[in-house]
């Protein structure tokens, strides 16, 4: 089974971008999607429907605000009723909790907690810190909260927790990490927050089979940062420890164009 994930910088502007080209080829189980940028009565006005992905069904957590953040999951009809956790197979349906139950964080549209058969996933758009870092202490605020939802749901089944982290977690994880200490996504405190979160029981399962890789999954849009290799790695799939066995690989799909990130994915054994 295979899971991608990838910060797409607004759904409308991927899918002039060879978005279901993508799709197509890779042929993702299960994909989730951060920083989507489009609100519900957008998708409305814009006529999403669910046949715009053939063969998956989609499930969105909009944020209140316009164009802004916002996630969404596709599962793949193929491995619907597979998936599908036994209380809920027999209506084909998923329990998705869109949310953290925290409204200062759920009206910006930042967690899907989909519970599966075998595992929960969740997919997160973890807050950025700002230039200023005038966002800082919501982004730590918002690690909180999820760390302490996860460490509940590891107790009952494995988690998945996948994402545009939005931080860069040790030096190898960015191309100049002398020139970025102290910028958004390398602070001192967001860093922490990682190696706690890591600390608890969760596994960077990209680390984990490439320990002394540099790939990224970010670049900036100035200075010609993507041709040149000069990027960040802030999306991640962690998984709970007693997952990890379970993980046959963990990969970065860098060659993928159509935003500032590439995909992310890792592959579970059946």
């Amino acid at each position: 089974m295979k899971i991608l994930s990838w910060n797409v910088n607004g759904i409308r502007a991927v899918l002039k971008k060879g978005f279901l080209d993508f799709l197509e080829k890779e042929k993702p189980d299960i994909l989730c999607l951060q920083e989507i940028k489009i609100c519900e009565k957008a998708r409305e006005k814009d006529g999403f429907r669910e046949d715009m992905f053939p063969g998956y069904k989609v499930f969105w957590n909009s944020a209140e605000r316009p164009g802004y953040s916002g996630t969404a999951t596709l599962v793949a009809s193929r491995k619907f009723k597979v998936l599908a956790s036994q209380a809920y197979r027999s209506g084909e349906s998923l329990k998705v909790n869109n949310g953290l139950d925290v409204f200062r964080f759920d009206v910006e549209g930042r967690t899907q907690i989909i519970e599966f058969e075998d595992f929960y996933l969740l997919n997160n758009y973890y807050p950025n810190a700002n230039g200023e870092l005038s966002r800082l202490p919501y982004k730590l605020a918002f690690n909180r909260e999820l760390l302490e939802k996860v460490n509940k749901l590891k107790k009952k089944k494995p988690v998945i927790i996948t994402g545009d982290y939005n931080v860069a977690h040790e030096e190898i994880d960015l191309a100049r990490p002398r020139e970025n200490i102290g910028s958004p996504g390398f602070t001192h405190e967001e860093r922490r927050a990682m190696t706690e979160f890591l600390n608890a029981g969760f596994i960077d399962t990209y680390r984990y089979f490439h320990s002394n890789s540099r790939e990224y999954t970010w670049w900036s849009y100035r200075a010609g940062a993507r041709p040149k290799d000069i990027g960040w790695r802030i999306d991640y799939f962690c998984v709970s420890a007693n997952m990890i066995t379970q993980i046959q690989k963990a990969f970065i799909l860098k060659k993928v164009m159509g935003s500032d990130h590439c995909p992310v994915g890792i592959e579970i054994k059946d």
